[in-house]
């Protein structure tokens, strides 16, 4: 290509959000739901103000996307590849207005390299494309706000019709974001902390105009609002918890260095190296520079809490908690590239080395790893392996990111899919996912197990007292023996189903036909389906 210059820049990142746009949809086309996509699938379908574990924006979005779409894996995911592609524009557009066009640029190309987010957030039927999106959109409001005036005259700035307008856009883009995920509170206190501390920006503190975005902000989150008041804030309750110490405060070393090891691992670690490195250049000139300032509050909040919580909360692999704030490093990491591209000679040979480096990894890894996912070539010395070696599991974890539809051939054979009082269910939520995606929702799906998450509230068990059901199970008797038999009157063992790729049996799920779905004879207080069927709310009274 042409040497990246300002008036070209533009353009270079158009064609990249193209090409890479294009290159999604085949990824969102072609490869199976995870467990977290297939969990998610029911709420795209029956929708409702909001849900157990997220707010209801992706829901909506996807809803609407498989009525044009169909119920594929492409019509669940297309609204997170648009909205990355809108998202990349977003972050080229604040890059260029704070320090120049071609760090915009490469700002992006890092996004579009870094793992999290060039596919799971990119692709993936999840709460963050649209979280990403709006972030970045508020924030893009909020810096034309504060560094885009170009008058001296505070009293002109303050009382213009721009900036009113600017303060309304802003409150919208965070109300979308609230409806999106949580992490929306970051940005209030992010930015309320970076107006406190540059002296020049305090006297938006009393300026209608915040307080104004404060109270679209609310009006929006109102579906949330609403639905967890009806529902004893459970929303609320659930994510809040993950954040608490348990029954005993005790300290875990380990899951905070295995927080920060995923966290680079997700961005890839010579990416996340430079990208902490900017983190620590904004600390030290968030002083003198109101720029940097701004970077580092709007970044370091969601980067240090969850992983600061993992030292007494086991946040497991939610790894991509962070990446609001990493995102916005991106920024400065952007223009630090470009500057280095454009100073000394040996640096300049280094980063371009370092960029073809991340880009060819990134992209040789997507292309192997969606193959093996697809087809399961890399049998030997792949994923498999690896989590054979480290752990002791023969099951090949890419097999999650398939389709089961052989749970789905099996119904059809047994009859079962065509029994109107046979339902399906599981001893996870995770599983009861797969197994509802398999079946298309064509049955109600009900999840035995204290952990149903979100299966309790979109299939009321009710219903189906007295009919028959299908349990799937994946090596979890002791689960079908204590939190499945109470509820039937016989349980029987099936042949297993075996997940089938590329003609390979690569897992056999367990199945039971259960007779006769009733209350538990003895009170399983623990259990939201015992709940439940006492005609009470599943999480608390």
């Amino acid at each position: 290509m042409k040497k990246l210059t300002e008036e070209n820049a533009a353009r270079y990142t158009l064609v990249l959000i193209l090409l890479t746009f294009i290159v999604r949809l085949f990824i969102a086309a072609y490869t199976g739901l995870g467990i977290g996509e297939a969990y998610y699938f029911r709420g795209a379908v029956k929708l409702e103000w909001s849900y157990f574990d997220q707010p209801p924006l992706f829901f909506w979005l996807s809803g609407l996307s498989i009525k044009v779409f169909g119920l594929t894996n492409l019509g669940l995911r297309f609204p997170a590849v648009v909205l990355f592609a809108g998202t990349s524009w977003l972050l080229f557009a604040i890059t260029r207005k704070l320090f120049n066009a071609r760090s915009g640029f490469w700002a992006v190309v890092v996004m579009n390299l870094s793992a999290v987010y060039t596919v799971a957030i990119a692709c993936w039927f999840q709460p963050d494309a649209p979280l990403i999106f709006f972030w970045l959109a508020s924030t893009y409001f909020i810096v034309q706000i504060m560094f885009g005036s170009e008058t001296g005259d505070l009293k002109t700035l303050r009382n213009s019709r721009r900036t009113w307008l600017l303060w309304t856009m802003t409150g919208v883009c965070l109300g979308l974001a609230t409806l999106s995920k949580y992490h929306v509170l970051f940005i209030f206190i992010g930015v309320f902390l970076f107006i406190s501390t540059n002296k020049d920006q305090r006297h938006w503190l009393w300026h209608p105009g915040p307080y104004l975005a404060v109270l679209i902000t609310i009006i929006f989150a109102f579906p949330v609002l609403w639905w967890n008041y009806n529902n004893h804030w459970v929303s609320f309750v659930f994510q809040g918890s993950r954040a608490g110490t348990g029954s005993k405060f005790q300290l875990h070393p380990d899951w905070f260095f295995r927080s920060i090891l995923g966290q680079s691992l997700w961005l890839l670690p010579w990416i996340w190296v430079p990208t902490v490195r900017e983190l620590y250049r904004s600390f030290k000139l968030r002083v003198t520079s109101e720029v940097y300032s701004f970077f580092f509050w709007l970044s370091v909040l969601p980067i240090v809490f969850f992983t600061v919580v993992t030292l007494w909360s086991d946040l497991q692999y939610h790894f991509h908690w962070q990446a609001p704030g990493y995102m916005m490093l991106f920024i400065p990491l952007g223009f630090a590239i470009d500057r280095n591209l454009n100073g000394i000679a040996k640096q300049a040979r280094s980063v371009r080395r370092w960029l073809r480096f991340s880009t060819w990894f990134t992209m040789i890894t997507i292309t192997v790893l969606s193959l093996h996912m697809v087809t399961g070539f890399w049998q030997w010395y792949g994923p498999k392996w690896i989590v054979n070696k480290v752990h002791g599991d023969k099951v090949d974890p890419t097999i999650q990111g398939i389709d089961y539809d052989d749970i789905k051939t099996r119904f059809e054979k047994e009859g079962w899919l065509q029994n109107p009082r046979i339902f399906a269910g599981s001893t996870r939520w995770w599983l009861t996912g797969k197994v509802d995606w398999a079946l298309k929702g064509q049955k109600p799906v009900i999840s035995f197990t204290n952990d149903p998450r979100n299966t309790a509230f979109l299939v009321d068990p009710k219903s189906v007292l007295g009919y028959d059901a299908i349990i799937i199970a994946q090596d979890q008797q002791p689960s079908v023996d204590a939190d499945v038999k109470p509820y039937f009157d016989s349980v029987t063992q099936l042949p297993d189903i075996a997940i089938m790729r590329s003609g390979r049996d690569e897992l056999h799920l367990q199945v039971y036909y259960c007779k006769n779905f009733h209350q538990a004879g003895k009170p399983r207080d623990d259990m939201p389906l015992y709940h439940q069927l006492n005609g009470q709310p599943p999480f608390g009274k």
